[in-house]
Formats: structure tokens, C-alpha cells, sequence
């Protein structure tokens, strides 16, 4: 039996990448988290990603050696086409995506499952102040453009850590 894509989407802030990091230790082997291949320093961001360059990122790219890739607010973001191999294997795969790939993922692997995280603005633009990578009106202009998509869960991440977790498991254990 296939595995099921889960595409974890929603504006920065909102808390994806905890999420996805305290759901590993409560899931099984049955679960994959694929690191994303960024354009950006391994240590900016605070997200375990793999850093790449541009040209690097390019190359790999065209050599079709990522399932989906992105480019938002002047980096590119790459899953690994491993994913592909672990689908067919019966594993669910957990990745954290742009809300502008969703729709295209959610055509090209069976079964998917979108899951948006959010949180109020107030939140998600004092999560953005506490990076520090982004100017007020930087942030205030990002939170602006947030596209919707359609969300098969929606959990809104602006309270107590621990409830939305518990959300997220059940989502991914479906």
C-alpha cells in the first residue's frame, strides 16, 4: 500500500517546523521527515535543512533530484526526489511546503493530505520579530500576501504548545 504525502503549509511563524519536530518522536518507522534543501546558511533560519548554493541547488534541480521545489522571498526550497521511493514503499512522508506548491503536489502524488498550521497575526508577527531576519514592515508585508489553499486539517498553533501537537499526530495518523 502507498504511503500518504502530508504537505505541512502555512505562513512563517506559525510553528510548521516544531510541529513536525515533536511529532517524529511520537510516530513510528512509518513516518518519513525528509530535510528540505535550502539556499541558505545551516545556521540561519533554525530549521534543520540541507544548505546548498544557488548554482548547487540549480544543477540538482535540473537533474531531477528534488519531488517538489519553490522559490519564496529570494531563496529556493527543494524535497528530496527520495520521497518518491519511500511513498511507493508504504511510508508517509511529512514535509513542510510553500502554500504556492500544494495544489500541484496534491495532483502529482496520491494519496496527499494538506495540513495548515496558522496562528493569529498578532502571533505570527511576534514569532517573526523574535528571528530577527526580518524588518516590521518586512513582516507586516509577508503576513499581507499569505495565499489560502485547501486545507484537508487546519490547526491553528497560537496558544499552549502541547494541544496543537496532540493535533497534529491525529492528523498525520488520520
Amino acid at each position: 500500500m502507498r504511503g500518504t504525502l502530508f504537505l505541512v503549509a502555512g505562513p512563517s511563524g506559525a510553528g510548521k517546523d516544531t510541529l513536525i519536530a515533536a511529532s517524529r518522536e511520537r510516530l513510528g518507522r512509518d513516518y518519513v521527515f525528509p530535510r528540505r534543501t535550502i539556499t541558505r546558511p545551516a545556521h540561519a533560519g533554525g530549521e534543520d535543512h540541507v544548505p546548498e548554493s544557488v548554482a548547487g541547488f540549480d544543477a540538482k534541480e535540473h537533474a531531477g533530484g528534488f519531488a517538489l521545489s519553490w522559490r519564496a522571498h529570494g531563496i529556493a526550497y527543494g524535497i528530496p526526489a527520495a520521497i518518491e521511493t519511500d511513498l511507493a514503499r508504504g511510508a508517509n512522508v511529512v514535509v513542510n511546503v510553500s502554500r504556492t506548491v500544494v495544489a500541484e503536489a496534491k495532483a502529482r502524488f496520491q494519496p496527499a493530505r494538506a495540513i495548515l498550521i496558522t496562528a493569529s497575526p498578532a502571533i505570527l508577527a511576534a514569532r517573526l520579530n523574535a528571528r530577527g531576519r526580518e524588518s516590521g514592515k518586512d513582516i507586516g508585508e509577508r503576513l499581507d500576501r499569505a495565499p489560502a489553499i485547501a486545507a484537508d486539517t487546519v490547526i491553528v498553533n497560537d496558544g499552549a504548545l502541547e494541544p496543537a501537537i496532540e493535533q497534529f499526530v491525529k492528523a498525520l495518523k488520520g
